[in-house]
Formats: structure tokens, C-alpha cells, sequence
């Protein structure tokens, strides 16, 4: 083994993002839509490292060792974790989170703090004040501060 190969898939994060896919609570918004959706705007894949559908179902989207395409500015330093919906039915901003997405995103993020202790939990919006979005509709940072 050459010298230092055991670190070239290592990464510092920072940052587990937390985003919602802006999209409303009544419509489906499947994995492969959101693949189509990121492809359409230039991305190779899903910007996100994980997606969390309705259903509770944890989506890998992207090696966390892979530099993300979810937060400009942000992505050298983070994981992106993005929940299905964000929207009402009237198409305005709101905590749309199942009960099975709640479960699944604290179990994930217990994880990745697990595997990252030092990284700050912040919702998209909290990343600077010049991120004008109420992505992920949702105060993470305060929801997730015990972890």
C-alpha cells in the first residue's frame, strides 16, 4: 500500500445539511425524479449524499467520501441529507415531515454523528444569511442540538 492511500477517500465535514426537495406534501417526488430533476440542471447525479421519501426509506444518493452538489459553498465541508416535500398543498413553505421521515432522519443523523461527532447539524437556510430559502422549512439546528 503506498503511503497515505488509506486516507485519498477521506473528506473533513463539517456540516450535515439538513433540505427539504421543495416540493408538495400531496404530489409524489420519487428518488428518480429527483434524479432527473438534478440531471436536468447540469449534475452528474443527486446532489445529495441521502433522500428520505414519505415513506421513511432512506435513499443513498451519494458516497459521503463524494463531494456533494447540495449547498454552493458549503459542499467540500458537508453531507446533504434532503426529506421529501417541504411544501403544503397550496404550494407555500411548511414541516411536511412524516412521522416516518422524523424517525429516519434523527436514526440517520445519529449515525453520521456517530461517524463525524465534530459536525454541526444546520438546516440549508442556516448556513449564512445570504441563503434567502426557508429550506428545510424546519429549524434544524435547534431540533437536533442534543445529538
Amino acid at each position: 500500500m503506498k503511503a497515505g492511500s488509506f486516507y485519498q477517500n477521506y473528506r473533513e465535514v463539517r456540516l450535515l445539511i439538513v433540505h427539504c426537495s421543495a416540493t408538495r406534501c400531496d404530489r409524489i417526488f420519487s428518488v428518480e425524479a429527483l434524479r432527473r430533476c438534478h440531471q436536468t440542471r447540469g449534475f452528474a447525479s443527486i446532489g445529495y449524499h441521502f433522500y428520505i421519501t414519505r415513506d421513511g426509506e432512506v435513499h443513498i444518493c451519494r458516497p459521503v467520501h463524494q463531494i456533494g452538489a447540495h449547498a454552493t459553498g458549503w459542499n467540500d465541508k458537508s453531507i446533504g441529507i434532503c426529506y421529501e416535500g417541504g411544501l403544503n398543498e397550496e404550494g407555500q413553505p411548511a414541516d411536511t415531515r412524516t412521522y416516518a421521515q422524523k424517525c429516519s432522519l434523527l436514526d440517520l443523523l445519529r449515525q453520521l454523528k456517530t461517524d463525524y461527532p465534530k459536525a454541526k447539524i444546520l438546516g440549508h437556510y442556516q448556513l449564512s444569511k445570504s441563503v434567502h430559502k426557508a429550506c428545510p422549512c424546519f429549524d434544524a439546528k435547534t431540533t437536533y442540538s442534543d445529538l
